[in-house]
């Protein structure tokens, strides 16, 4: 699971698994790792979700700026499942294309959300004006770029927490992924 022994499976824990089975078939690691604050993981997500739903980010939107966000971080675990969802929402290659940073089938606005994403995840204090005016320049308004970012932030925060306690991405993704996305991340923890 990770370098951490399994905690005891309070009630609130008990929650995290049967999302999981209901909504997966099985229990990830990755919640068998936040069983120890599961309090804190509904914080986290509750405030991505607030983040998602003020500023209309769609499925397809959230999958491309989690893909390069974490396949930059070189998080293989969020990749796998991040990868996995986008190309459920648009399709495998695109979904490999954007974990491995070429973005040429994605509009000018996917584009730049998906290259603001690896530079907030890869270094965000050498993000400049310049970098803001490109996703404004793409038809994205200030508000969606705090967001964009927001969500970036939020989401490296969960994955480090996940990486640093050697949180290995699921057996299960070896079914369940795209070959496709399997093949492109050769980065980070190897699945489990």
């Amino acid at each position: 699971m990770s370098f951490l022994s399994e905690p005891e499976t309070t009630a609130e824990a008990q929650r995290l698994f049967d999302e999981d089975i209901a909504e997966l078939g099985f229990v990830m690691n990755a919640s068998r790792l936040w069983a120890y604050q599961p309090d804190t993981l509904a914080a986290l997500f509750g405030v991505l979700r607030q983040s998602i739903a003020e500023h209309k980010l769609t499925l397809r939107e959230r999958g491309i700026v989690i893909t390069a966000c974490t396949s930059a971080f070189g998080d293989s675990y969020c990749s796998l499942a991040w990868g996995s969802k986008l190309a459920e929402a648009a399709d495998a290659d695109t979904a490999a294309a954007v974990l491995r940073g070429v973005d040429g089938e994605l509009t000018t606005a996917e584009r730049a959300m998906a290259d603001w994403a690896r530079k907030v995840a890869r270094d965000p204090n050498h993000t400049t004006a310049a970098d803001v005016q490109q996703l404004r320049d793409a038809g994205i308004g200030d508000a969606q770029i705090f967001a964009i970012t927001t969500l970036v932030a939020l989401r490296l925060a969960f994955s480090t927490v996940n990486d640093a306690l050697g949180a290995h991405p699921d057996a299960e993704f070896r079914s369940t992924a795209p070959e496709a996305v399997l093949e492109s991340v050769t980065f980070g923890r190897p699945v489990a």
